[in-house]
């Protein structure tokens, strides 16, 4: 199994979903640890479009062209590590959006995104990230994905701390609201592929995206709060989590020239002056 390690947030929000794609911890994260299904989420649509296999160990969700499906987890939570092992959607997936996000739940969200682009048979799928800070997001990044997510199972994991925040430069961090963990599959031919030119292909349907894991770790609060009673002192506040390191930037920056085919800060067309985030971690 191939393990894609995504996101520990520090300045620049999106350039680490992009950089644990590709690269291993110094010191990894503590071990996920495999739970079934109903231990940590639950259903939140089309419940008929969810299939439970092996005692609930591993899920199918389900699209087909009456509706998607998708579940979130049962508790909210502020910083931890959020694993789960998904095989995407196989063969001619164009249209097809597969996501794994985290998000609060109020008109001024935070929101930590991944969204699996699906794409026609032989093209690879595309990774877009995103960040949503007091409800504002425009973070886009892409790459496309060097090896096939639907032939095995990947492991995609989000670690969040409270470190790095970037006050100082007046760009907000999602630190102090509580979020819950998401999973979906859904079409969006009017966008994901190839901004929308290619289309689902409903002969091929149904679409189906498979889980396991389905991994927490984190300060679970509710909510209202601000703050966990553990906060601060979990392993993923530790020294050698609060930032990546010289090997880590050099294998990020090898990824961003050989996948990367959008990036936010570069788009000077929508940000003629670049976000101030993005000097600042090395993201242009």
């Amino acid at each position: 199994m191939r393990v894609i390690k995504m996101g520990r947030l520090p300045l620049t929000f999106c350039l680490t979903f992009l950089l644990m794609a590709t690269v291993t911890f110094g010191v990894p994260p503590k071990k996920s640890i495999d739970v079934p299904f109903g231990r940590n989420y639950f259903p939140t649509w089309a419940f008929d479009h969810i299939k439970y296999l092996n005692g609930g160990s591993e899920v199918h969700l389900v699209l087909d062209k009456h509706t998607g499906t998708g579940f979130q987890s049962k508790g909210s939570y502020l910083f931890g590590h959020f694993s789960m092992h998904i095989k995407m959607v196989p063969g001619d997936s164009a249209g097809t959006v597969t996501a794994f996000y985290l998000s609060s739940q109020n008109s001024e969200h935070d929101e930590i995104d991944f969204e699996f682009l699906g794409n026609r048979t032989g093209q690879p799928y595309i990774l877009q990230t995103n960040v949503f800070t007091g409800g504002k997001g425009n973070r886009e990044q892409r790459i496309n994905l060097w090896f096939d997510p639907s032939k095995n199972y990947h492991s995609y994991s989000v670690l969040w701390n409270m470190h790095q925040i970037v006050k100082d430069i007046g760009v907000k961090f999602p630190f102090n609201q509580p979020m819950k963990i998401y999973s979906s599959l859904w079409n969006a031919d009017d966008w994901a592929t190839r901004g929308g030119l290619e289309k689902t292909n409903w002969a091929k349907a149904p679409f189906v995206a498979s889980y396991r894991g389905f991994h927490i770790d984190g300060c679970e609060a509710s909510v209202s709060a601000k703050f966990c009673e553990t906060q601060g002192k979990r392993w993923w506040d530790k020294e050698e989590f609060q930032d990546l390191d010289a090997k880590q930037y050099k294998r990020l920056k090898w990824v961003r020239k050989r996948y990367t085919i959008y990036n936010y800060c570069t788009d000077r067309v929508r940000f003629p002056k670049p976000p101030p985030e993005c000097r600042r971690d090395r993201d242009i």
